[in-house]
């Protein structure tokens, strides 16, 4: 029954839409002009970051094929529940932190060719088991997932913080002070709105996998009983 169901044309349509959604929002962020002037603007760097790691990078999970899930050592452990979690967390602060920071937007191309390619990859493998694709075999509980994601808004929601905050320019005079603060509360207030998105996701899956749970020992224990 949850075969076919998976097999089923609304479920096939809602992939597509995810996927469309994902290529969509990347383009969006990469090929216009928020993409070709982040490297000159900090409101539209953030802008791209943010859509790319929290809109994007989820969405490509939600378009993957159920039945794909790769067995190798390099896809396990880069999906690993905490490792992915730290990973995401560190790309998250690490690419702010001022010394990266200005050697990235100094060399455009480690931007576009290490920094951009790593917005998609590194939230693929932080989402990939947090964000339901009915999958039969869950890595992590749907309770955990909420956690998760709950816990991620402290980085993300932090870097903007600190950066808003900040009474002078974190970069060197690379940005007016006016464009690191309006980045800064991009990256604080739209992480948090992003966020609650992706939880209410989580927990609507949790509650379906819980009446799931119900439906399953109700239907034991009618069995046992017929059976006395």
């Amino acid at each position: 029954m949850e075969t076919h169901h998976l097999k089923s044309p609304i479920w096939e349509d809602r992939q597509k839409f995810y996927l469309l959604a994902a290529v969509v929002s990347a383009l969006l962020v990469i090929v216009t002009p928020i993409g070709t002037r982040a490297v000159d603007y900090f409101t539209l760097h953030m802008i791209q970051h943010i859509t790319l790691m929290m809109v994007t990078g989820p969405l490509f999970v939600l378009a993957t094929p159920v039945s794909w899930r790769p067995s190798s050592r390099f896809f396990l452990t880069a999906t690993h529940p905490i490792i992915s979690w730290l990973t995401y967390a560190a790309l998250m602060i690490g690419v702010h932190l001022p010394g990266p920071h200005g050697f990235i937007m100094e060399n455009p191309w480690v931007h576009d060719l290490i920094e951009v390619p790593l917005y998609l990859l590194i939230p693929y493998f932080f989402y990939f088991n947090l964000l339901d694709r009915r999958t039969s075999r869950r890595v992590v509980s749907p309770a955990m997932s909420v956690i998760s994601l709950f816990l991620m808004m402290v980085p993300e929601t932090l870097t903007g913080f600190f950066i808003y905050v900040a009474p002078n320019s974190l970069y060197d005079g690379m940005y007016t002070l006016n464009d690191q603060r309006r980045g800064g509360s991009f990256m604080w207030s739209g992480a948090m709105f992003i966020d609650v998105i992706w939880m209410s996701f989580a927990v609507y899956h949790w509650i379906k996998s819980e009446e799931k749970k119900s439906i399953e020992i109700d239907a034991q224990i009618a069995k046992e009983s017929q059976g006395q």
